[in-house]
């Protein structure tokens, strides 16, 4: 049986992910916070057929989340994890800046829970010799917007983090693929300042990751052309990049 995790499972992408994977022979272990909609996802990937392990911890609680963790993998490593619980905070309308108490929930989340996550389940795949694992950035990760410093941050972080985790473990047959999605119709999306281009459904996107991540891409980047677009922004002069996003309307 195909044993696969997804956190943030109650997310646009993550409830996407967990039903495109949803099949016979397939074990889902679906993390998120939100009781009634994890259940509703629960019922229609078992409707398709998986079986599925529900978990709600909060995150934040790393011991919480080591020890889940070591009991998924203590006989047999996970076929796939997909690291895609996250959070976002901004600098506000008026441009008073993030609370603090956000930008540390967001470096905890997104940013520290991802990187505990791998480094519980890694020890049973490089046992086993194989495994994935797919982290979610963003195309927010190549240059930096104005509206969203701790955002951005973060997920320059987990794209740094997948490339040199790629290059390390690729070897002993364990593939590290880092997502970049632009703009996905969700709750979160619209929470954030600023145009949102190229917008996307979730199902569409859930699609791409999937096979992207079939095909062992290692970095699954989309909508064409804003990935491309954003990829400029980081290879530009620093001055030029900020006059862009200015023009463009992300503006601190």
């Amino acid at each position: 049986m195909r044993r696969i995790l997804i956190t943030g499972a109650t997310g646009a992408i993550g409830g996407a992910l967990a039903e495109i994977y949803a099949a016979p022979g397939v074990e889902l272990h679906l993390h998120g916070r939100n009781a009634a909609k994890l259940l509703a996802i629960q019922a229609r990937c078992v409707a398709l057929g998986a079986r599925v392990v529900l978990q709600s911890l909060d995150l934040r609680n790393i011991a919480a989340l080591r020890l889940w963790l070591n009991e998924l993998c203590a006989t047999q490593a996970l076929d796939l994890v997909i690291v895609n619980a996250g959070m976002n905070t901004d600098i506000g309308p008026e441009g008073k800046g993030e609370p603090w108490e956000d930008v540390d929930a967001l470096i905890d989340i997104n940013l520290k829970a991802s990187m505990a996550m791998v480094h519980a389940v890694l020890p049973a795949m490089r046992r086993q010799g194989s495994g994935q694992i797919a982290l979610l950035s963003s195309l927010a990760g190549y240059f930096g917007l104005p509206v969203t410093p701790a955002y951005c941050a973060s997920k320059a972080g987990i794209k740094a983090y997948g490339e040199a985790l790629r290059g390390w473990l690729g070897p002993e047959g364990i593939r590290v693929n880092v997502i970049m999605p632009g703009y996905v119709e969700s709750p979160m999306c619209e929470a954030m300042p600023g145009p949102k281009p190229f917008l996307w459904q979730p199902d569409r996107a859930a699609r791409l990751i999937q096979r992207g991540l079939s095909k062992d891409r290692a970095r699954i980047s989309f909508p064409f052309p804003l990935n491309l677009g954003t990829w400029f922004l980081a290879v530009l002069p620093a001055a030029v990049s900020l006059r862009i996003l200015s023009l463009l309307g992300y503006r601190g």
